[in-house]
């Protein structure tokens, strides 16, 4: 992929860039402004080159629709507050507000147009619409910069036609993103632990099947974690379990057994009759328990004291570690530990940490940590587990045939 410097001189051409900015809001507030953050050194770039900037971003899924819950006004505004300048935002997409919003740029100036997903083609399984809108986008542009790489996994009119049309070029961010990602692939530094929780086993097959083969221990946190246990033959109450998928763990299980790795299994678990998620309480009292005696009509929510101990100390003893999904439902205070420790653990690795965005990458957060703290937090939930997986991304491979 052709980095910034190789798009040559960029004074007075005008750039248009594809960022991540779908960032959660409360109302009208940013509860959560890391995507943007790293977005700042390429657009700073830019500007600093002389270009005049065009970003193009999406804010929740409006479904081709105009709808002021996803206006990416808030974005604005936070944005410019981050640059030091104003961001003038545009009403539209690629209307008459776009044109001219962009047409009175100076150099160095930044425009953020609306919402992309206001366009029914931006996501179109039809090329010929997606093509069309791409060359709307190429018209207010001279050169394409990828720095989205939340959505490089989706072939959609901004991220993947665009890039065809113009001189295209990879940001800060996208590189920085596969630069870590391929050290967790190709050749990492061992031990390489790989640390792997959410609600959905469904989820992680494919990346299990994939890290499997190269990672050294495999911790297993989160509702994903009773699928492995009821593969064991353990009862596992009221918790979640894909049962579709039971065989498959059993097969991973011996799979990790034969070939000399570990998947590390909580031994003890956080118990409760249920959870309300709207209101972030807990339904009855909570209990610890052996993963090997839940009781039933129990619903385990979070890893154990022990677990978390157990947990912290195979990721202290890495040198490489890759995380994705949170241990329990850390947005309820009491089952937040698991979350903590292991991510408490993650910034003690005396090498490289990867926080694998999403879920994942908002806790971090939302527990007190900062980004600093860890080698690396991925902006790509979905994205940096589809390039684990070992699938081709369509806007990265767009920039590398570009």
């Amino acid at each position: 992929m052709k980095s910034i410097k190789e798009l040559g001189d960029l004074s007075g051409k005008r750039v248009v860039i594809r960022c991540d900015f779908n960032v959660p809001l409360d109302g009208s507030t940013i509860t959560d402004d890391g995507r943007i953050r790293a977005a700042l050194p390429t657009l700073t770039e830019l500007r600093e080159a002389g270009a005049k900037v065009i970003v193009l971003a999406h804010l929740g899924r409006p479904k081709g629709q105009v709808n002021p819950k996803y206006s990416l006004a808030p974005v604005a505004a936070r944005l410019g507050e981050l640059l030091g300048t104003e961001v003038k935002l545009a009403e539209d997409v690629v209307g008459e507000s776009a044109s001219s919003v962009v047409a009175a740029l100076s150099d160095g100036d930044v425009a953020l147009l609306e919402n992309v997903r206001y366009e029914p083609a931006e996501e179109s399984k039809d090329e010929s619409e997606r093509a069309a809108l791409a060359a709307r986008y190429a018209a207010l542009g001279d050169v394409f910069v990828s720095d989205g790489f939340g959505v490089v996994h989706r072939k959609q009119a901004s991220v993947y036609d665009v890039a065809k049309l113009l001189p295209a070029g990879a940001g800060h961010l996208v590189a920085k993103e596969v630069e870590v990602l391929a050290r967790l692939t190709q050749d990492p530094e061992r031990p390489f632990v790989v640390v792997l929780g959410g609600a959905k086993v469904a989820d992680k097959l494919a990346v299990i099947d994939n890290l499997l083969k190269v990672a050294d221990t495999l911790v297993i946190g989160g509702g994903m974690l009773f699928t492995f246990l009821k593969a064991q033959g353990h009862e596992v109450g009221a918790s979640l379990v894909d049962d579709a998928n039971l065989e498959t763990c059993k097969g991973y299980l011996e799979q990790a057994k034969a070939a000399g790795k570990t998947i590390l299994l909580p031994t003890d678990v956080r118990v409760a009759d249920g959870a309300d998620f709207e209101n972030r309480t807990v339904k009855g009292e909570v209990e610890v328990v052996a993963t090997d005696a839940i009781p039933a009509g129990k619903m385990g929510l979070d890893i154990g004291p022990d677990s978390e101990k157990a947990f912290a100390e195979a990721i202290k003893g890495a040198r490489t570690v890759f995380w994705n999904g949170p241990m329990g439902v850390f947005e309820i205070e009491e089952f937040a530990g698991g979350t903590k420790a292991v991510a408490q653990a993650l910034t003690e690795v005396e090498g490289l940490s990867v926080v694998g965005g999403g879920d994942s990458a908002a806790a971090v957060r939302d527990l007190g940590f900062a980004d600093d703290d860890f080698g690396h937090i991925s902006t790509g939930g979905g994205a940096s587990l589809e390039y684990l997986e070992g699938k081709e991304l369509p806007g990265l491979s767009v920039l590398e045939e570009n």
